[in-house]
């Protein structure tokens, strides 16, 4: 088969080489991942993203060394060589490059086609955005697989759909992978993230607002650092829409992102968390309220150059799918499923004062969790821990679960350093704004009223639990006496470092 004096260089016969054996890894490791169903992201990386790169680059070598070919021909005068090639299929040599070059840009364009739609779908896959960049992204891929949010993709939230959007989340894609390489990623991430899609273009596709009025019967049951571990639970009514569903967004909690008024807010810092300035507007009226904060005032000056914040969806909702439970919680909701016997003697207790320090990495936390809860019960309950070992073992393990779920050494991740605002047990949450500093000019306030989000209808230790109906409310009893302290401080100010 004779080609064309221009296709004998090592420029041209190196392109060919890298482009012949990265053609021919692709065809293999596609058999392979699909005869032995090995369709991983990684696999997926290299058939349709790196080893396609690597096969372009050698493709491209090869006009290019023709190109220079040519030119030193021509240039030493060797052959009379014309300035632009000439197709003649007349020619043996023509024919049988043409008939090359035709037969492989046909495959080339096949598989090119093939291995974008395929490479589109790898970097759209949940597998791509949490396992991809598994130190940097552990944390938030172990905290979505068991959120509410599980089944739903990454790219529909941190995306969403169409093309600009697309392109802009694949900019930025760039950036991470540069920080990542170089190893210049902040520890832990920082949020919230302020490049996101607006909750109204992605939360809202799935969660309409104006169709959830439903309120809610909420239960929660924790357990007492105490001897007995002692249950107390607490049933509250939460007033997510109206009393009557025919009021609409008029009422509740949702009221807040209601499409006829408009809340912004400034808040001290890029955290949302230290809320200085609150300006509602009814957009059916025009009626316009600033609220102030007293104890933290803005000048007149600073306000003229902040940014206002409208609130949305992710203003309360703000760990919708990466949400780091403290250790109260993720102990609780353990011995709750059974996961940690409620038997054990001041199981709790000791478990807290273990979680309280910090450790360097994951597996010398993993030994302190154990070698400490052994310990106690070896050295002071040494008859009820020959007897229940393999309990209290299994119970460690459930500890030991829970912390490696919830907090990252390497990474710096804990779940104080990603409060959830909603609520407001651990942070301020609700508090931001309805803590009573808040006032506008006519003297009306945002108020502290926790009636204003839900109703206390049941709460008590178990078997002696005191309850009313959902019309009315019990006043909160704190399950240890701390007298009127719970009315005049924020709940997080002790919550926060309690265990």
């Amino acid at each position: 088969m004779k080609l064309p004096p221009s296709s004998k260089n090592w420029l041209t016969i190196i392109g060919s080489i890298v482009a012949t054996i990265n053609l021919g890894l692709i065809i293999l490791l596609f058999i392979i991942s699909t005869i032995f169903d090995k369709n991983n992201t990684n696999l997926g990386l290299f058939i349709y993203i790196i080893l396609p790169g690597f096969l372009i680059l050698g493709l491209l070598l090869i006009p290019i060394g023709m190109i220079r070919e040519r030119r030193r021909i021509r240039r030493s005068g060797d052959k009379e060589q014309e300035r632009y090639p000439r197709i003649d299929l007349n020619d043996p040599r023509h024919r049988n490059a043409f008939i090359i070059f035709t037969i492989s840009t046909i495959l080339i364009l096949f598989l090119s086609t093939l291995g974008s739609f395929k490479a589109f779908h790898i970097t759209e896959s949940v597998e791509f955005c949490g396992k991809l960049c598994h130190k940097v992204m552990e944390p938030e891929f172990t905290a979505y697989q068991k959120s509410p949010h599980a089944n739903v993709a990454c790219v529909e939230c941190h995306v969403g759909s169409g093309a600009s959007w697309y392109v802009k989340s694949k900019l930025s894609g760039l950036h991470q992978v540069y920080a990542v390489i170089t190893k210049t990623y902040p520890t832990p991430i920082e949020t919230p993230l302020h490049d996101l899609r607006p909750a109204r273009e992605t939360c809202e596709k799935c969660h309409w607002p104006q169709k959830f009025y439903a309120r809610t019967l909420w239960t929660n049951k924790y357990f007492l650092a105490d001897s007995l571990n002692t249950e107390w639970d607490i049933m509250l009514q939460m007033k997510t829409g109206p009393e009557f569903s025919g009021l609409g967004l008029k009422e509740g909690i949702h009221w807040h992102i209601n499409p006829a008024v408009s809340i912004e807010y400034i808040s001290e810092n890029d955290k949302r968390e230290n809320i200085i300035y609150v300006k509602y507007t009814n957009k059916a009226s025009g009626k316009v309220k600033i609220y102030r904060n007293d104890n933290n005032p803005i000048s007149d000056s600073l306000l003229s150059v902040s940014k206002t914040r409208t609130m949305d969806c992710i203003d309360c909702h703000n760990r919708p799918s990466h949400n780091y439970n403290s250790p109260p919680v993720y102990f609780d909701k353990a011995m709750l499923t059974g996961a940690i016997s409620k038997n054990i003697p001041f199981f709790k207790k000791v478990t807290m004062g273990i979680l309280k320090d910090t450790y360097s990495d994951k597996d010398t936390a993993l030994m302190k969790i154990r070698d400490g809860i052994t310990d106690f019960y070896k050295s002071g309950h040494s008859e009820y821990y020959a007897k229940n070992k393999n309990i209290i073992d299994s119970s460690i393990l459930a500890v030991q679960k829970g912390f490696s779920e919830n907090t990252f050494p390497k990474m710096k991740v804990t779940y104080d350093h990603y409060p959830e605002h909603i609520g407001h047990l651990e942070s301020d949450g609700c508090f931001r704004c309805h803590n009573d500093s808040f006032k506008a000019e006519n003297g009306s306030k945002i108020s502290r009223d926790c009636n204003l989000c839900h109703n206390i209808v049941g709460q008590g230790t178990k078997g002696s639990m005191e309850y009313t109906n959902v019309r009315d409310n019990l006043e909160f009893k704190h399950p240890v006496n701390i007298g009127t302290a719970w009315k005049e401080a924020n709940c997080s100010e002790c919550h926060k470092f309690l265990y």
